[in-house]
């Protein structure tokens, strides 16, 4: 267990006792949200990239969080950390074992700070996953994003 003086340093870490004017300078994620053939691009390069090595693994990481200000820096502090956001409260990041577990803490750490009913939750998604998944709503075809065709040209 982390003393006080240690929490208050992670707290500052995280951006949860930024000045109102630095906060305001800051750009809100809600509004970062990339148009959806970009987030589809970003998707494609981490399913498609190299080999994934055995030492790293894709997460989905998803919360339902009910204070404004805790869910910005959240979702400003996965941004920070490599994770493409995939929707409002819904991000996708591919990281080795150590940085995954760096993340967790954090938001185990933030979530402890102050009293809430809020939930986050930390998925590993391997290739097959991903493959299998479908999307629902948007005209977005899933297995063109994952398991693109192949095409010759003659």
């Amino acid at each position: 267990m982390f003393d006080l003086k240690e929490r208050i340093q992670k707290i500052r870490e995280s951006g949860l006792l930024a000045h109102p004017e630095q906060q305001r300078q800051q750009l809100d994620p809600e509004d970062a949200l990339l148009p959806l053939q970009s987030r589809i691009q970003k998707i494609l390069k981490i399913f498609q990239g190299k080999p994934i090595k055995s030492t790293t693994m894709n997460y989905f990481i998803m919360y339902d969080i009910q204070n404004n200000k805790v869910r910005r820096l959240v979702a400003q502090y996965l941004i920070k950390n490599g994770c493409v956001r995939v929707q409002k409260s819904v991000f996708l990041v591919h990281s080795d074992h150590k940085k995954f577990e760096e993340i967790k803490q954090t938001l185990v750490e933030i979530n402890d700070v102050y009293e809430n009913q809020d939930s986050i939750i930390l998925v590993p998604l391997n290739i097959s996953d991903a493959r299998s998944m479908k999307l629902i709503g948007q005209n977005v075809n899933i297995e063109q994003i994952i398991d693109p065709p192949n095409t010759v040209f003659l």
